[in-house]
């Protein structure tokens, strides 16, 4: 049986509040791009915490991909899903050429809920790279663009995706919490907010 852990909006609150310091202070991001649907809310969150004194809020874009697959189960009101193989693209960046340029040459945070097989987060830095590359080339500049990685959970599991080996050794990847390989119920797939509550208050802290 899968061991599911709930975790709370207050919870995710105060992983965002945690971590804000460092990614300010070492990432220093321009942008914030929100994997879909996982990272909306934590990427919101966490803006409140980046803001500098007189200066504008952090923009958020955001990009939709599904790795997940729902597996059939002995109660139809608790489904469990497993990790797909294959990331499918269900919202991406407008790729006109005055959006990707504003991408060029900016410090990136990609923001995600969880790391758990790696490979959506893999597919996520490859494409925006190529992409932004390939704006780059169009305005014939060489200005570097870094991305960081921005997730409230690692599982600590082997991976099936692979980082950049430069954005792992300059440590720009940054996991608010490392928990092993469980079923993490986050509070926006709630149906019922008070009953995932409840689950949560009553679990062991994970």
């Amino acid at each position: 049986m899968v061991e599911k852990v709930y975790v709370t909006y207050n919870e995710v609150h105060k992983l965002c509040q945690a971590s804000a310091d460092r990614i300010l202070n070492d990432f220093t991001p321009n942008l914030m791009i929100a994997i879909g649907g996982g990272g909306y809310v934590p990427a919101r969150i966490l803006r409140s915490f980046l803001k500098r004194p007189a200066a504008p809020n952090i923009p958020i874009q955001a990009i939709g991909l599904s790795l997940y697959e729902q597996l059939p189960s002995s109660n139809p009101s608790n489904p469990v899903e497993t990790p797909g193989t294959k990331v499918t693209r269900t919202q991406w960046l407008d790729l006109s050429s005055l959006e990707m340029a504003n991408l060029v040459g900016k410090n990136i945070l990609i923001v995600d809920e969880v790391d758990d097989t790696r490979t959506t987060l893999e597919y996520a830095v490859k494409e925006l790279q190529k992409d932004v590359q390939t704006a780059a080339d169009k305005l014939g500049t060489d200005e570097k663009t870094q991305f960081s990685i921005f997730v409230l959970h690692n599982k600590d599991k082997t991976k099936k995706g692979h980082l950049p080996q430069d954005m792992m050794d300059d440590g720009r990847y940054l996991a608010a919490r490392t928990v092993s390989d469980v079923w993490i119920c986050y509070p926006w797939e709630a149906t019922d907010i008070d009953e995932h509550d409840t689950l949560a208050a009553s679990q062991a802290k994970y």
